[in-house]
């Protein structure tokens, strides 16, 4: 599907954020990770459980089932399952089948995330996740901190291409967090295996109209070097160092904040996304007043991505080969990433 190959929604043996690690507790969640429903929970000693959503005796959602113990209980007809997707009690009978059970996908903590795999068990290496200190979790004494959590009713690759290219906070972004430098200024691009990130490195630029509005920083012209790291499929972390213009008269160059932002992109079903945003930032900074400036900036973002899947349905099929311009390089190497992934998951099932 647009904008991969017919065919193609998204790579299955890939970590992906479930939900914010603070947030499962000893209840049932339900979520659906890759058209895939999933019932999620921690047993009584905290240990994360992600099971299939679907009891397999009538396709019952296990998530709007009952918790008894580390025991689900499905809400239809009591059929009951262990943490490890093993049944463990049929009420209407002695004998409990062997094939009476449901996938259990392996569900990790890491970071402010609990993450997980629905694709090939036997690949889910906890080492393929970004690592702390990657995502400046460790090392920089800076405090996490989750903000917002929100489904989107979109495809996941139109907000991961929304966080490729920052070049639209100039615009979209424009009475907050964004000014002209942000299109105008040259990027630094990088990319390995799984990964892209660009930076723009900005000069003595006006200081953004809401850091303006809410006296952040002691200046009204700064430089700023931000940019995002893109761990593929799904983890953008954006960097923002900010510090004085080089012609301030007492302390040119001199750091004024640094801190990281953190966009989860998960793909739900081949149109909507879970969009889980979270800061890293000094100790000592408002949070409150982080979430009420950072929340109308999300939703621009939200309003962007379903208005763009709303033009694409009217297409009679996909739409026609989009017109690129220079600022898309990350975007389109991006893609190409996501694109042979699933073309390496295709091979395989063809030679299995």
């Amino acid at each position: 599907m647009y904008p991969f190959r017919k065919g193609s929604f998204a790579p299955r043996n890939a970590w992906y954020v479930a939900t914010f690690a603070k947030d499962l507790g000893h209840e049932l969640m339900g979520r659906t990770i890759l058209n895939t429903p999933v019932a999620l929970y921690r047993t009584e000693n905290g240990d994360p459980v992600a099971l299939d959503g679907r009891c397999p005796h009538r396709h019952f959602p296990l998530a709007k089932s009952c918790l008894k113990g580390d025991t689900i209980v499905c809400g239809y007809h009591g059929i009951t399952f262990g943490p490890d997707g093993e049944c463990v009690d049929v009420p209407s009978q002695v004998h409990v089948p062997k094939s009476l059970r449901v996938p259990s996908y392996p569900l990790v903590e890491h970071g402010m995330w609990l993450w997980i795999w629905v694709g090939d068990p036997a690949k889910a290496d906890p080492a393929l996740l970004p690592s702390l200190e990657e995502l400046g979790l460790v090392g920089l004494g800076l405090k996490p901190h989750e903000l917002f959590f929100h489904e989107v009713a979109c495809r996941y690759q139109l907000l991961n291409d929304n966080l490729f290219d920052l070049s639209h906070l100039a615009f979209l972004h424009g009475t907050s967090i964004g000014t002209l430098e942000n299109a105008t200024t040259p990027e630094e691009l990088v990319k390995r295996a799984g990964f892209v990130s660009s930076m723009r490195h900005i000069r003595n630029a006006p200081c953004p109209p809401l850091m303006l509005q809410n006296d952040l920083y002691p200046t009204d012209r700064i430089n700023r070097s931000m940019g995002m790291e893109s761990h593929l499929p799904g983890m953008h972390c954006g960097v923002t160092q900010v510090s004085y213009p080089d012609d301030h008269p007492q302390a040119a160059g001199v750091l004024i904040t640094n801190n990281r932002v953190y966009h989860t992109i998960t793909p739900s079903t081949p149109r909507t996304t879970y969009y889980h945003f979270a800061v890293a930032v000094e100790d000592g900074t408002d949070i409150e007043g982080l979430r009420i400036g950072l929340g109308p900036v999300i939703e621009e973002d939200i309003f962007a991505s379903a208005e763009i899947e709303k033009m694409i349905d009217l297409w009679d099929g996909d739409p026609p080969p989009e017109l690129m311009v220079k600022s898309d390089q990350n975007a389109v190497e991006g893609r190409r990433m996501l694109q042979a992934m699933m073309d390496a998951e295709a091979a395989e099932r063809e030679t299995a």
